[in-house]
C-alpha cells in the first residue's frame, strides 16, 4: 500500500500560495521606495538649498570614501636582505631563494658562473664542493662586483664540513 493510500483526508497537506504574500511584500517595497522618491524630490521645489545640499553631500561622502579606502602603505616584502659583508669575519650559508631546510647552495670557482650555471649533467650535481648544505659556516675572503651591482659575490672558505678549507665564489646574498 502507498503512503497517498494511507493518507486520511486531515492529514493531506494543500500547497500554500505564496504569490500573494510575494506580491503584497514587493508592493510594499515598491510603495515605500516611491513615497521617499516623491517627498525627496518634492525638496526641489519647496526647499532647493536642501535638496541640493543633501546631495552634495552624498557626492562629497563618496569622493571621500574612494579617496581614502584601503590601506595605502604598502606590505613589507620580507625576503632575503644582503647583509654588508665584511672581509676575514664568519657567516653561514643560506639559500636565499629556498624554503626547503635540505637545499644547497651552489659554490662556483669564478664569480658570475652561477648566471651560466646548468647542472643538468650528472658531473656538475655531484662534483666534489659544489653544492654546500645550507648553515655551513664561511669566511669572506674577497668581493667582486656583478651586473652593475656592487658586491654581488663573495669568495669564502668553509670552515666546516667535508670541503673544509675549499675556496669558491657564491652569492652575497647566499651568506647570511
Amino acid at each position: 500500500m502507498s503512503n497517498e493510500e494511507n493518507a486520511t483526508p486531515e492529514e493531506t497537506i494543500q500547497p500554500q500560495q505564496p504569490e500573494a504574500n510575494n506580491e503584497s511584500a514587493t508592493d510594499q517595497v515598491k510603495n515605500t521606495i516611491g513615497n521617499m522618491l516623491s517627498s525627496f524630490l518634492s525638496l526641489k521645489e519647496t526647499n532647493p538649498k536642501v535638496f541640493f545640499g543633501t546631495i552634495a553631500g552624498a557626492v562629497i561622502l563618496i569622493v571621500l570614501m574612494m579617496s581614502t579606502g584601503g590601506n595605502s602603505s604598502k606590505p613589507a616584502l620580507s625576503g632575503p636582505k644582503l647583509m654588508n659583508l665584511a672581509i676575514g669575519q664568519s657567516y653561514s650559508l643560506k639559500s636565499a631563494n629556498a624554503y626547503d631546510p635540505a637545499a644547497t647552495v651552489r659554490l662556483v670557482s669564478t664569480p658570475g658562473a652561477i648566471a651560466a650555471y646548468d647542472d643538468t649533467e650528472e658531473a656538475d650535481r655531484s662534483g666534489a664542493c659544489q653544492h654546500i648544505p645550507q648553515g655551513t659556516r664561511v669566511s669572506v675572503l674577497e668581493f667582486a662586483d656583478a651586473f652593475g651591482k656592487q658586491n654581488a659575490y663573495a669568495k669564502v672558505r668553509v670552515e666546516d664540513g667535508d670541503c673544509k678549507g675549499n675556496e669558491a665564489w657564491a652569492l652575497a646574498i647566499d651568506i647570511q
